[in-house]
This record gives structure tokens, sequence and C-alpha cells, in this order.
């Protein structure tokens, strides 16, 4: 099972960027998704969430409203899209997969049984 992360890169402040999340080796279909961040010197925080049928989604306030998840089920791939960047969004982002099927997760790491490696996004001022 992996959750292969893309989109990242260096990108002025004010830009946009689009994160990819594509899972191999089974279906997420019926899994909620998550995009979760780690800036340098900090701990990993949640970014956004959406459930197993993409019809419900919820952001940290910071991100609310500048970034949007959406998911392709039949592509079993979770998307960020991320728009007015700051420099204090950048961080490396990962994505996650819920570890129970057809449930809202929620902002919690635990909340998530599985995990993609990372990709970094930095965001010059």
């Amino acid at each position: 099972v992996q959750l292969q992360a893309s989109g990242g890169g260096l990108v002025q402040a004010g830009g946009s960027l689009r994160l990819s999340c594509v899972a191999s080796g089974r279906s997420f279909e019926n899994y909620g998704m998550g995009w979760f961040r780690q800036a340098p010197g900090k701990e990993r925080v949640f970014v956004a969430a959406i459930n197993w049928y993409g019809n419900t989604r919820f952001y940290t306030d910071s991100v609310r409203g500048r970034f949007a998840i959406s998911r392709n089920r039949d592509d079993n791939a979770v998307y960020l899209e991320m728009n007015n960047l700051e420099p204090e969004d950048t961080a490396i982002y990962y994505c996650a997969a819920a570890s129970r099927v057809r449930v809202l997760p929620g902002r919690k790491e635990s909340d998530y049984g599985f995990w993609g490696q990372g990709t970094l996004v930095t965001v010059s001022s």
C-alpha cells in the first residue's frame, strides 16, 4: 500500500500550487482522506480533510478560503489546490487515508492509518 504525493515546489508568495496524492496497492474509494503539513522545526499539523464520498470537507483556519481539497475516487487520488500562498505555508505536505471506512476523518493523526512520503512546498517572500 502506497500513497504517493507530488506537486510540491518553489513558488513566490501569492502564487498557486496543486498537490496530488495517488494511492496504489489498494482502493481508498471508501476512505476519507486528509492533508497534513510539517514546517521546519515544527510538528506536523492538520490542513484539510474530505470524506469518502467527496461531498464534505473541512480545513484548518489558516488555509480556509485559500486551499481546496478534492478527490477522484475512480483514480484513487486526492488533491490539494493551494492559492494565494504565503511564506508561512512553507512545509512538507503529507497525504493520509483514514483508518476506518466511510467516516470523515478528523484533525488528529490517529484518525489516519496510511501516510504518504510528503512533498516539499517552499513559498518565497
